[in-house]
């Protein structure tokens, strides 16, 4: 096994663990009512929305964060977790106005800004697809413990694939960390998830 693939699982390894710990404290993060926790996850980001204007975190100060990242040609599990969020503020109806869904591509060398925008806008008509240079990308998978690599597909290495970790994270108006969900993770999971910190 080569050392970045020994980085990199031991990268995953260590996300996985940080959330497991942070999901221990509270049912999905930390309860509403109860002690706040920190945890260090979330953080400024400088990247560009679908009509190429960069976006930042001040621009959704006000709002929840609903923030994902994969990338367009993921073939299952970056749909399956759209697709959840798309429904869950289905479910959350008027009560998902202050919430805003984000998915944040890890594979800006073909994602571009309309090719994101369009992926992101076809799980729900309030999800905003951004991408940006491979730096901004890097700053913003960082500040939310992301992994990711480029790993080349096996008939091809001229093509390649994204391997990367998948959660959903639930990021409060002042940008803290309040809770994450699993790629898996069902519509009404999300939704209850979410119903308490909106209240």
């Amino acid at each position: 096994m080569n050392r970045a693939l020994v980085w990199g699982v031991a990268a995953a390894a260590l996300v996985a663990l940080l959330l497991t710990v942070a999901g221990e404290r509270g049912m999905l993060g930390n309860a509403p009512d109860s002690p706040k926790q920190t945890v260090d996850i979330g953080g400024a980001f400088n990247l560009v929305d679908h009509r190429g204007e960069t976006v930042t975190e001040a621009d959704f100060a006000s709002s929840y964060l609903l923030v994902s990242f994969g990338f367009t040609s993921c073939p299952d599990i970056c749909p399956t977790a759209l697709q959840s969020i798309g429904q869950a503020m289905d479910l959350l109806g008027s009560e998902g106005a202050r919430l805003q869904p984000l998915f944040i591509t890890l594979d800006p060398e073909r994602d571009t800004p309309e090719i994101v925008g369009d992926y992101a806008k076809a799980f729900h008509p309030r999800l905003i697809g951004l991408t940006g240079s491979t730096t901004q990308i890097a700053g913003a998978a960082g500040a939310y413990r992301v992994y990711y690599a480029k790993v080349p597909t096996p008939d091809d290495e001229a093509e390649y694939t994204i391997d990367h970790s998948a959660f959903i994270y639930l990021m409060g108006p002042d940008g803290a960390y309040l809770a994450h969900f699993s790629h898996n993770s069902s519509p009404e999971d999300i939704a209850a998830g979410v119903r308490p910190y909106l209240s």
